[in-house]
């Protein structure tokens, strides 16, 4: 099985102004020429569109001004007064009037679906991978820095907590009940040396 290949890339469409020009040019030809250019509209229409239909109006309108031109031609005199003379009139103005009709609307109708598909495609070829231009606000402000794709984005590191470090209690003063009570017993035990020193001494 083969894949769809690639859609064609649709070209820019020429400016409104060209366009306009154009088409007031060859109506103005048409209608000056009093009909007998009027296949000039329509090979125009069916170069740009390369529609068959277009191609098929265009042989048409060609036919129907040559069939004028032979029935006005076998008019006697200057002015038409047979039925094929007033057959040519009407063949020739008729196709004039449907032609101009049919070239503006089909021209219109050309160029502002090309104007789409050219819309549609700019505004997908961000999907596609196609390169943008920085924007200079960006380029300006953040600077760029290479990475490799194969590179993973930097994951942030949290600290660890840390345990609360014990502080040493306050040292306890003793009591001042505490201290009399041993300084009495101290005076008590020098007492007692003191005396158990001197029985001593007095016995010898």
């Amino acid at each position: 099985m083969q894949g769809r290949g690639y859609a064609q890339p649709v070209k820019q469409p020429p400016h409104i102004g060209w366009l306009v020009f154009l088409r007031v040019l060859f109506v103005v030809i048409a209608i000056f020429s009093i009909g007998l250019l009027t296949s000039a509209m329509l090979l125009r229409l069916a170069v740009v569109t390369r529609k068959s239909l277009d191609w098929g109006l265009f042989v048409a309108v060609v036919a129907a001004d040559i069939l004028s031109l032979v029935l006005l031609g076998n008019e006697g005199g200057d002015e038409v007064h047979t039925p094929g003379g007033y057959l040519g009139v009407f063949l020739l103005l008729g196709t004039l009037v449907a032609a101009i009709a049919y070239y503006l609307a089909a021209d219109i109708r050309h160029f502002h679906r090309l104007q789409q598909a050219y819309t549609a495609q700019q505004a997908m070829a961000p999907a596609y991978g196609y390169a943008q231009p920085p924007s200079p606000f960006t380029a300006a402000t953040v600077p760029s820095a290479p990475q490799s794709p194969h590179t993973p984005p930097p994951v942030p590191h949290t600290p660890l907590p840390q345990p609360p470090i014990p502080t040493p209690p306050p040292p306890q003063r003793p009591a001042p009940a505490r201290i009399d009570q041993v300084r009495a017993e101290l005076d008590e035990l020098s007492d007692y040396l003191r005396n158990h020193d001197g029985n001593h001494e007095g016995g010898r």
